[in-house]
């Protein structure tokens, strides 16, 4: 029965399928309350909902009667560069490997609803429910039970024959299942993770302060970036993958046979001018069917002038100072900050920047800028 449920899954492209029940360990628990006790959620409000909160705890109350949860994975095709290879690529912005091509939580939820039909066959009529990453559901505990493989220091699933490029899906089943072996960790005493991320946001093994992780600045956060971390973000644009780059589990992962997120080469290290030239228009084009279009043009050409600021390339003089003519006051201030970090005479920058400041009329862009003009006038 068990070989009958993977062989379903994997021809949906489920390359990893193992069966455990709605529980969760207690210390997935105790990880989980005191990420939400230090705040490590940011503006992910929803986490800490206490309806939410609860369910993660106790799946079980996700579907009336559950008896099993099977835990699937499915690969997506590893970045094609070395991580030394995207810093350096001067111009150019990193996204993210598991948004080069196809919206996951599309792809992934349409195939699971498929699987859940064909189980009714093999199974007999049960209720089920599927879901991809957007349900309060701890899907890395659930797969570390389920023996997928285990959550590694960086917070992400990893498996020992595949590494951790790969992305988790549940389908919560009626049906009483013989669960599997829960994974052994093996990470050991590496922590490259943790050496590696940039802005230091795995505070201790399994935990990631979400405030300081370049994923969540980039994708989930729609705010002011903090100075103190625009440096760190270097050309990261949407998504960081440098904990799994570095990991030794990684080392020699491949591309799947076929890759069902169906990657484009558009966004693997694309040119960030031509991001910051995209109008709302153009934008919705461009990401129609990437899980970039979720996080809006205004976020991701705001993250495109920290690129630049990082790069602090002379070219970028006249896309940023057009930029400073956006209607969002948050991209006017990312691009004057990205204005103060170009590598040219200041005296030539200065009488712009005045200028903007001068006549900039919303708050906190006002507030974010002088904090800019400060940082450059202290370096001069």
């Amino acid at each position: 029965m068990k070989e009958g449920i993977r062989k379903l899954a994997a021809s949906y492209g489920f390359e990893l399928c193992y069966i455990t029940r709605p529980v969760i360990d207690a210390r997935f628990i105790e990880r989980f309350n005191g990420w939400l006790e230090h705040g490590y959620y940011g503006t992910m409000d929803w986490m800490r909902e206490d309806v939410r909160a609860h369910r993660r705890r106790h799946p079980a109350e996700m579907l009336a009667g559950v008896q099993s949860v099977i835990s699937v994975a499915m690969r997506y095709t590893p970045p094609g560069y070395t991580l030394p290879e995207a810093c350096a690529a001067q111009g150019r912005g990193v996204i993210a490997g598991y948004a080069h091509g196809d919206d996951y939580h599309d792809i992934m939820k349409k195939r699971l609803k498929a699987l859940a039909r064909d189980l009714d066959d093999l199974l007999g009529k049960h209720d089920q429910r599927v879901f991809v990453d957007t349900a309060p559901v701890l899907e890395h505990a659930l797969a570390e039970r389920a023996g997928l493989g285990w959550q590694g220091k960086h917070s992400l699933t990893i498996n020992r024959h595949l590494g951790s490029w790969f992305l988790l899906g549940e389908l919560f089943t009626t049906a009483a299942l013989e669960p599997d072996e829960t994974a052994g960790n093996h990470c050991g005493s590496c922590a490259a993770c943790m050496d590696i991320c940039p802005t230091q946001a795995i505070v201790e093994p399994y935990i990631v302060d979400a405030r300081r992780c370049i994923s969540y600045l980039t994708i989930e956060y729609k705010g002011f970036i903090a100075h103190e971390l625009r440096p760190l973000m270097g050309n990261h644009i949407y998504g960081c993958d440098d904990c799994q780059m570095v990991c030794p589990w990684n080392r020699h992962a491949t591309a799947p046979a076929h890759d069902f997120l169906a990657p484009r080469g558009e966004n693997i290290l694309p040119g960030l001018a031509s991001l910051l030239a995209l109008d709302e228009d153009a934008f919705r084009a461009r990401f129609r069917k990437s899980p970039i279009r979720r996080t809006g043009r205004t976020a991701m050409l705001r993250n495109v002038c920290i690129a630049m600021g990082n790069d602090g390339d002379a070219r970028w003089l006249e896309p940023l100072s057009a930029t400073l003519e956006e209607p969002s006051p948050l991209l006017r201030a990312h691009a004057f900050w990205a204005l103060t970090r170009l590598h040219m005479e200041k005296h030539m920058l200065m009488p712009l920047l005045e200028r903007s400041l001068a006549q900039e009329k919303d708050k906190q862009a006002h507030e974010d800028m002088t904090v800019s003009m400060r940082q450059i006038k202290e370096n001069v």
